[in-house]
Protein backbone atom coordinates (compact mmCIF):
# COMPACT_ATOMS: atom_id res chain seq x y z
CA UNK A 1 0.00 0.00 0.00
CA UNK A 2 1.39 3.89 -0.97
CA UNK A 3 1.07 6.31 1.57
CA UNK A 4 -1.22 9.28 -0.48
CA UNK A 5 -0.63 7.56 -3.83
CA UNK A 6 -3.38 5.91 -5.45
CA UNK A 7 -3.27 2.69 -7.41
CA UNK A 8 -5.14 1.41 -9.89
CA UNK A 9 -9.15 1.51 -9.11
CA UNK A 10 -10.51 -1.69 -7.40
CA UNK A 11 -12.57 -3.87 -9.96
CA UNK A 12 -15.74 -2.05 -10.75
CA UNK A 13 -18.24 -5.35 -10.30
CA UNK A 14 -17.21 -4.46 -5.86
CA UNK A 15 -18.35 -1.09 -6.55
CA UNK A 16 -21.95 -2.31 -7.97
CA UNK A 17 -22.25 -4.86 -4.89
CA UNK A 18 -21.89 -2.59 -2.64
CA UNK A 19 -24.34 -0.33 -4.27
CA UNK A 20 -26.87 -2.76 -4.49
CA UNK A 21 -26.67 -3.47 -1.03
CA UNK A 22 -27.09 0.34 -0.14
CA UNK A 23 -30.00 0.51 -2.82
CA UNK A 24 -31.71 -2.76 -0.88
CA UNK A 25 -31.56 -1.11 2.61
CA UNK A 26 -32.63 2.19 1.11
CA UNK A 27 -35.59 -0.12 -0.46
CA UNK A 28 -36.29 -1.46 3.03
CA UNK A 29 -36.28 1.83 4.77
CA UNK A 30 -38.75 3.40 1.69
CA UNK A 31 -40.84 -0.14 2.49
CA UNK A 32 -40.88 0.49 6.01
CA UNK A 33 -42.06 3.75 5.78
CA UNK A 34 -44.80 2.63 3.39
CA UNK A 35 -45.95 0.26 5.90
CA UNK A 36 -46.05 2.64 8.69
CA UNK A 37 -47.93 4.71 6.58
CA UNK A 38 -50.85 2.36 5.74
CA UNK A 39 -50.90 0.80 9.28
CA UNK A 40 -50.35 3.79 10.79
CA UNK A 41 -48.00 4.61 14.03
CA UNK A 42 -50.05 2.06 16.22
CA UNK A 43 -47.10 -0.34 14.05
CA UNK A 44 -44.52 1.59 16.09
CA UNK A 45 -43.38 1.93 19.69
CA UNK A 46 -44.71 5.98 19.45
CA UNK A 47 -47.37 7.12 21.12
CA UNK A 48 -48.96 10.35 22.53
CA UNK A 49 -45.80 11.26 24.69
CA UNK A 50 -43.11 10.07 22.64
CA UNK A 51 -44.03 11.23 19.62
CA UNK A 52 -40.13 11.31 18.16
CA UNK A 53 -38.28 7.97 18.28
CA UNK A 54 -36.07 6.02 16.39
CA UNK A 55 -35.91 7.38 13.07
CA UNK A 56 -35.61 10.78 14.56
CA UNK A 57 -32.78 10.01 16.47
CA UNK A 58 -31.11 8.76 12.82
CA UNK A 59 -32.81 12.22 11.45
CA UNK A 60 -30.85 14.67 13.81
CA UNK A 61 -27.53 12.61 14.00
CA UNK A 62 -27.41 13.09 10.30
CA UNK A 63 -28.60 16.33 10.12
CA UNK A 64 -26.15 17.72 12.69
CA UNK A 65 -22.99 15.66 11.28
CA UNK A 66 -23.74 16.84 7.41
CA UNK A 67 -23.07 20.09 9.21
CA UNK A 68 -20.20 18.95 10.89
CA UNK A 69 -18.38 17.04 8.49
CA UNK A 70 -18.35 20.46 6.47
CA UNK A 71 -16.10 21.47 9.23
CA UNK A 72 -13.05 19.56 7.42
CA UNK A 73 -13.58 21.60 4.16
CA UNK A 74 -14.51 25.18 6.12
CA UNK A 75 -10.28 24.76 7.79
CA UNK A 76 -9.04 24.03 4.91
CA UNK A 77 -11.06 27.03 2.38
CA UNK A 78 -11.67 29.37 5.05
CA UNK A 79 -8.10 29.30 7.60
CA UNK A 80 -6.01 27.98 5.03
CA UNK A 81 -4.81 24.55 6.31
CA UNK A 82 -3.67 22.57 3.00
CA UNK A 83 -4.25 19.17 4.61
CA UNK A 84 -7.68 19.80 5.32
CA UNK A 85 -8.38 21.87 2.00
CA UNK A 86 -7.22 18.66 0.25
CA UNK A 87 -9.96 16.88 1.88
CA UNK A 88 -12.63 19.64 1.62
CA UNK A 89 -14.37 17.55 -2.00
CA UNK A 90 -15.17 14.71 0.11
CA UNK A 91 -16.31 16.61 2.89
CA UNK A 92 -18.95 18.68 0.59
CA UNK A 93 -19.89 15.40 -0.85
CA UNK A 94 -20.82 13.84 2.60
CA UNK A 95 -22.15 16.95 4.21
CA UNK A 96 -24.79 17.02 1.32
CA UNK A 97 -25.12 13.14 1.11
CA UNK A 98 -25.77 13.29 5.21
CA UNK A 99 -28.24 15.72 4.63
CA UNK A 100 -30.07 14.24 1.89
CA UNK A 101 -30.07 10.97 4.32
CA UNK A 102 -31.70 12.80 7.15
CA UNK A 103 -33.98 14.76 5.29
CA UNK A 104 -35.38 11.33 3.92
CA UNK A 105 -36.07 9.97 7.29
CA UNK A 106 -37.63 12.98 9.13
CA UNK A 107 -39.97 13.42 6.23
CA UNK A 108 -40.97 9.56 6.10
CA UNK A 109 -41.26 9.97 9.53
CA UNK A 110 -44.38 12.23 9.97
CA UNK A 111 -46.89 10.12 8.90
CA UNK A 112 -48.12 12.18 6.04
CA UNK A 113 -44.81 13.22 3.93
CA UNK A 114 -47.78 14.53 1.07
CA UNK A 115 -47.85 17.51 3.95
CA UNK A 116 -44.65 18.87 3.22
CA UNK A 117 -46.14 21.06 0.41
CA UNK A 118 -48.13 23.04 3.00
CA UNK A 119 -44.96 23.10 4.69
CA UNK A 120 -43.17 24.91 1.76
CA UNK A 121 -45.91 27.45 1.01
CA UNK A 122 -47.15 28.43 4.23
CA UNK A 123 -44.88 29.98 6.61
CA UNK A 124 -45.52 30.39 10.29
CA UNK A 125 -42.24 32.44 11.00
CA UNK A 126 -43.07 32.10 14.48
CA UNK A 127 -41.58 28.70 14.19
CA UNK A 128 -38.27 27.04 14.32
CA UNK A 129 -39.57 23.85 11.78
CA UNK A 130 -40.34 27.14 9.05
CA UNK A 131 -37.05 28.55 9.70
CA UNK A 132 -35.68 24.92 9.06
CA UNK A 133 -37.56 24.54 5.05
CA UNK A 134 -35.14 27.54 3.92
CA UNK A 135 -31.84 26.39 6.24
CA UNK A 136 -31.52 22.83 4.79
CA UNK A 137 -32.50 24.08 1.60
CA UNK A 138 -30.29 27.00 1.43
CA UNK A 139 -27.38 24.36 3.45
CA UNK A 140 -28.20 22.19 -0.01
CA UNK A 141 -27.73 24.89 -2.38
CA UNK A 142 -24.24 26.83 -0.71
CA UNK A 143 -22.39 23.25 -0.53
CA UNK A 144 -23.15 22.71 -4.23
CA UNK A 145 -22.23 26.06 -5.44
CA UNK A 146 -19.07 25.31 -2.29
CA UNK A 147 -18.29 22.22 -4.31
CA UNK A 148 -18.46 24.00 -8.26
CA UNK A 149 -15.57 25.90 -7.17
CA UNK A 150 -13.69 23.28 -5.77
CA UNK A 151 -13.85 21.19 -8.65
CA UNK A 152 -13.99 23.49 -11.66
CA UNK A 153 -10.67 25.09 -12.10
CA UNK A 154 -11.82 28.59 -13.65
CA UNK A 155 -13.97 28.75 -10.47
CA UNK A 156 -11.05 28.07 -7.74
CA UNK A 157 -10.82 31.68 -7.40
CA UNK A 158 -13.93 31.58 -5.58
CA UNK A 159 -13.53 28.42 -3.43
CA UNK A 160 -12.76 30.60 -0.66
CA UNK A 161 -15.64 33.01 -0.28
CA UNK A 162 -18.02 30.25 -1.17
CA UNK A 163 -16.22 28.38 1.61
CA UNK A 164 -17.27 31.06 4.16
CA UNK A 165 -20.60 31.44 2.99
CA UNK A 166 -21.10 27.57 3.77
CA UNK A 167 -19.10 27.68 7.08
CA UNK A 168 -21.39 30.79 8.23
CA UNK A 169 -24.45 29.09 7.01
CA UNK A 170 -23.61 25.35 8.46
CA UNK A 171 -23.37 27.29 11.97
CA UNK A 172 -26.80 29.07 11.53
CA UNK A 173 -28.49 25.87 10.39
CA UNK A 174 -27.45 24.05 13.72
CA UNK A 175 -28.08 26.86 15.55
CA UNK A 176 -31.62 26.32 14.41
CA UNK A 177 -31.67 22.78 14.81
CA UNK A 178 -30.47 22.78 18.54
CA UNK A 179 -33.10 26.23 18.70
CA UNK A 180 -35.92 23.47 17.95
CA UNK A 181 -35.45 21.61 20.89
CA UNK A 182 -34.19 24.75 23.23
CA UNK A 183 -37.27 26.84 21.79
CA UNK A 184 -39.77 23.93 23.23
CA UNK A 185 -40.65 24.54 26.65
CA UNK A 186 -43.49 21.84 26.52
CA UNK A 187 -40.59 19.30 27.77
CA UNK A 188 -38.95 19.57 30.47
CA UNK A 189 -35.90 18.11 29.08
CA UNK A 190 -35.55 21.28 26.84
CA UNK A 191 -36.02 24.26 26.71
CA UNK A 192 -32.50 25.70 27.34
CA UNK A 193 -30.14 28.41 25.67
CA UNK A 194 -27.63 26.06 26.45
CA UNK A 195 -29.02 23.58 23.70
CA UNK A 196 -27.96 25.74 20.35
CA UNK A 197 -24.15 26.16 21.26
CA UNK A 198 -24.40 22.42 22.48
CA UNK A 199 -25.70 21.23 19.45
CA UNK A 200 -22.65 23.39 17.25
CA UNK A 201 -20.07 21.43 19.19
CA UNK A 202 -21.46 18.30 18.89
CA UNK A 203 -21.76 18.57 15.32
CA UNK A 204 -17.84 19.43 15.05
CA UNK A 205 -17.09 15.98 16.58
CA UNK A 206 -19.85 13.73 15.26
CA UNK A 207 -19.18 15.14 11.61
CA UNK A 208 -15.18 14.60 11.97
CA UNK A 209 -15.58 11.30 13.21
CA UNK A 210 -17.85 10.38 10.45
CA UNK A 211 -15.58 12.07 8.07
CA UNK A 212 -12.59 9.56 9.59
CA UNK A 213 -14.81 6.91 8.86
CA UNK A 214 -15.18 7.53 5.38
CA UNK A 215 -11.72 8.61 4.79
CA UNK A 216 -10.70 5.28 6.15
CA UNK A 217 -12.92 3.36 3.90
CA UNK A 218 -12.02 5.32 0.59
CA UNK A 219 -8.06 5.36 1.48
CA UNK A 220 -8.75 1.17 2.23
CA UNK A 221 -11.13 1.06 -0.88
CA UNK A 222 -8.46 2.46 -3.08
CA UNK A 223 -5.34 0.59 -1.21
CA UNK A 224 -3.76 3.80 0.09
CA UNK A 225 -2.70 4.88 3.74
CA UNK A 226 -2.87 7.97 5.14
CA UNK A 227 0.27 9.79 6.54
CA UNK A 228 1.32 9.63 10.17
CA UNK A 229 1.22 13.31 10.19
CA UNK A 230 -2.21 13.76 8.98
CA UNK A 231 -3.39 11.15 11.13
CA UNK A 232 -2.31 12.39 14.22
CA UNK A 233 -3.70 16.30 13.39
CA UNK A 234 -7.08 14.87 12.80
CA UNK A 235 -7.38 12.58 15.63
CA UNK A 236 -6.51 14.84 17.98
CA UNK A 237 -8.58 17.55 16.81
CA UNK A 238 -11.06 14.57 17.17
CA UNK A 239 -9.80 14.37 20.46
CA UNK A 240 -10.94 18.13 21.19
CA UNK A 241 -14.10 18.04 19.47
CA UNK A 242 -15.12 15.26 21.79
CA UNK A 243 -13.41 16.68 25.30
CA UNK A 244 -15.91 20.32 24.07
CA UNK A 245 -18.95 18.17 23.63
CA UNK A 246 -18.76 16.88 27.09
CA UNK A 247 -18.13 19.75 29.01
CA UNK A 248 -21.35 21.43 27.29
CA UNK A 249 -23.06 18.20 28.00
CA UNK A 250 -21.83 18.77 32.00
CA UNK A 251 -22.70 22.24 31.88
CA UNK A 252 -26.24 21.60 30.27
CA UNK A 253 -27.02 19.03 33.03
CA UNK A 254 -25.28 21.13 35.77
CA UNK A 255 -27.61 24.12 34.53
CA UNK A 256 -30.60 21.86 34.89
CA UNK A 257 -29.77 20.96 38.38
CA UNK A 258 -29.56 24.62 39.89
CA UNK A 259 -33.38 24.55 39.17
CA UNK A 260 -35.17 23.06 41.51
CA UNK A 261 -38.27 22.07 38.87
CA UNK A 262 -35.42 20.01 36.97
CA UNK A 263 -33.93 18.15 39.98
CA UNK A 264 -36.42 15.37 39.24
CA UNK A 265 -36.07 15.16 35.58
CA UNK A 266 -31.96 15.44 36.31
CA UNK A 267 -32.54 12.50 38.89
CA UNK A 268 -34.67 10.74 36.29
CA UNK A 269 -31.65 10.67 33.23
CA UNK A 270 -28.60 10.02 35.49
CA UNK A 271 -29.76 7.92 37.85
CA UNK A 272 -32.89 6.17 38.11
CA UNK A 273 -34.07 6.05 34.39
CA UNK A 274 -33.30 2.66 33.55
CA UNK A 275 -32.21 2.68 29.65
CA UNK A 276 -31.83 6.52 29.60
CA UNK A 277 -29.21 6.17 32.55
CA UNK A 278 -27.53 3.16 31.26
CA UNK A 279 -27.31 4.48 27.68
CA UNK A 280 -26.11 8.33 28.92
CA UNK A 281 -22.89 6.98 31.37
CA UNK A 282 -22.04 3.51 29.55
CA UNK A 283 -22.90 4.71 26.10
CA UNK A 284 -22.32 8.38 25.50
CA UNK A 285 -19.97 9.10 28.35
CA UNK A 286 -18.04 5.98 28.87
CA UNK A 287 -17.54 4.47 25.11
CA UNK A 288 -18.28 7.41 23.97
CA UNK A 289 -16.17 10.09 24.99
CA UNK A 290 -14.13 8.80 27.33
CA UNK A 291 -12.50 5.52 25.66
CA UNK A 292 -12.38 7.79 22.44
CA UNK A 293 -10.08 9.86 23.91
CA UNK A 294 -7.80 7.44 25.22
CA UNK A 295 -7.40 5.90 21.96
CA UNK A 296 -6.30 9.46 20.28
CA UNK A 297 -4.09 10.72 23.03
CA UNK A 298 -3.17 7.18 24.20
CA UNK A 299 -0.09 6.97 21.35
CA UNK A 300 1.50 9.69 18.97
CA UNK A 301 0.63 9.29 16.72
CA UNK A 302 -2.38 7.34 17.57
CA UNK A 303 -2.39 4.01 15.22
CA UNK A 304 -5.10 3.64 12.06
CA UNK A 305 -6.70 1.26 14.04
CA UNK A 306 -7.39 3.31 17.29
CA UNK A 307 -7.73 6.63 15.33
CA UNK A 308 -11.06 4.36 13.30
CA UNK A 309 -12.12 2.45 16.60
CA UNK A 310 -11.98 5.85 18.07
CA UNK A 311 -13.96 7.91 15.38
CA UNK A 312 -16.69 4.45 15.27
CA UNK A 313 -16.92 4.71 19.23
CA UNK A 314 -17.86 8.96 18.88
CA UNK A 315 -20.53 7.86 16.33
CA UNK A 316 -21.76 5.36 18.56
CA UNK A 317 -22.30 7.40 21.33
CA UNK A 318 -23.31 10.31 19.81
CA UNK A 319 -26.89 7.63 18.73
CA UNK A 320 -26.61 7.13 22.35
CA UNK A 321 -26.76 10.99 23.35
CA UNK A 322 -29.46 11.85 21.01
CA UNK A 323 -31.48 8.94 22.49
CA UNK A 324 -31.29 9.58 25.94
CA UNK A 325 -31.88 13.85 24.91
CA UNK A 326 -35.11 13.40 22.51
CA UNK A 327 -36.99 9.85 23.66
CA UNK A 328 -35.90 10.23 27.79
CA UNK A 329 -36.71 13.65 27.19
CA UNK A 330 -40.01 13.17 26.05
CA UNK A 331 -41.08 10.25 28.20
CA UNK A 332 -40.79 12.18 31.35
CA UNK A 333 -43.59 13.26 32.73
CA UNK A 334 -44.54 17.02 31.98
CA UNK A 335 -44.99 18.80 35.43
CA UNK A 336 -48.52 20.02 34.74
CA UNK A 337 -48.87 21.76 38.42
CA UNK A 338 -46.25 22.30 40.34
CA UNK A 339 -46.35 20.68 43.71
CA UNK A 340 -48.91 18.88 42.85
CA UNK A 341 -49.35 14.94 41.90
CA UNK A 342 -51.04 14.37 38.72
CA UNK A 343 -52.51 10.91 37.26
CA UNK A 344 -54.81 9.65 34.84
CA UNK A 345 -54.90 7.09 31.66
CA UNK A 346 -53.10 9.14 28.89
CA UNK A 347 -49.65 8.58 31.37
CA UNK A 348 -50.01 11.78 33.08
CA UNK A 349 -47.55 11.82 36.06
CA UNK A 350 -45.52 9.00 34.55
CA UNK A 351 -42.58 7.61 32.30
CA UNK A 352 -43.94 7.12 29.11
CA UNK A 353 -43.36 3.80 27.76
CA UNK A 354 -41.36 3.13 24.23
CA UNK A 355 -39.77 0.31 22.55
CA UNK A 356 -38.40 0.67 19.03
CA UNK A 357 -40.02 -1.19 16.49
CA UNK A 358 -38.10 -2.90 13.44
CA UNK A 359 -40.05 -0.78 11.36
CA UNK A 360 -39.03 2.62 12.83
CA UNK A 361 -34.88 0.68 12.78
CA UNK A 362 -35.42 0.06 9.42
CA UNK A 363 -36.36 3.37 8.07
CA UNK A 364 -33.55 5.15 10.04
CA UNK A 365 -31.23 2.70 8.27
CA UNK A 366 -32.77 3.27 5.22
CA UNK A 367 -31.62 6.92 5.61
CA UNK A 368 -28.11 6.05 7.07
CA UNK A 369 -27.45 3.77 3.82
CA UNK A 370 -28.88 6.36 1.16
CA UNK A 371 -26.16 8.54 2.71
CA UNK A 372 -23.27 5.90 2.52
CA UNK A 373 -25.12 5.61 -1.30
CA UNK A 374 -24.95 8.83 -2.75
CA UNK A 375 -21.28 9.33 -0.67
CA UNK A 376 -20.18 5.88 -3.00
CA UNK A 377 -21.47 7.04 -6.20
CA UNK A 378 -20.24 10.06 -5.90
CA UNK A 379 -16.58 9.15 -5.07
CA UNK A 380 -16.49 6.38 -8.07
CA UNK A 381 -18.20 8.91 -10.79
CA UNK A 382 -15.80 11.81 -9.79
CA UNK A 383 -12.36 12.93 -8.32
CA UNK A 384 -13.49 12.95 -5.07
CA UNK A 385 -10.38 11.24 -3.42
CA UNK A 386 -7.80 13.57 -0.87
CA UNK A 387 -4.41 14.05 -2.72
CA UNK A 388 -1.89 14.48 -0.14
CA UNK A 389 1.30 15.65 -1.47
CA UNK A 390 4.36 12.44 -1.60
CA UNK A 391 6.59 13.04 1.09
CA UNK A 392 9.77 14.53 -0.43
CA UNK A 393 12.97 12.60 -0.38
CA UNK A 394 16.01 13.19 1.35
CA UNK A 395 19.16 14.52 0.92
CA UNK A 396 21.07 11.66 -1.04
CA UNK A 397 23.56 10.01 1.04
CA UNK A 398 21.65 11.63 3.81
CA UNK A 399 22.44 9.76 7.26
Amino acid sequence: MQEGIATPPPPASRFWLVAAIAAALVALGLGAAHYMEVEGHIVTGMNNHVVWGLPHVFAIFLIVAASGVLNVASIGSVFGKAVYKARAPLSGLLCLAMLAGGLMVLMLDLGRPDRLIVAATHYNFTSMFAWNVFLYSGMAAIVAVYLWTLMERRMNPYSKKAGLAAFIWRLVLTTGTGSIFGFLVARQAYGSALLAPMFIVMSFAWGLAVFLVAQAAVYAWNRMTLPADVRRRMARLLGVFVAATLYLVAAHHVTNLYFARQVDFEHFILVSGGIYTLLFWVGYVLLGSIVPLLLVYGGDPPSPRAALAASVLVIAGAFCALYVFIIGGQAFPLELFPGAVTSSTFYDGRIAPYAPSLPELLLGVGGLAAAFLITTIGVHVLDFLPRDPAPSPGPAGGG
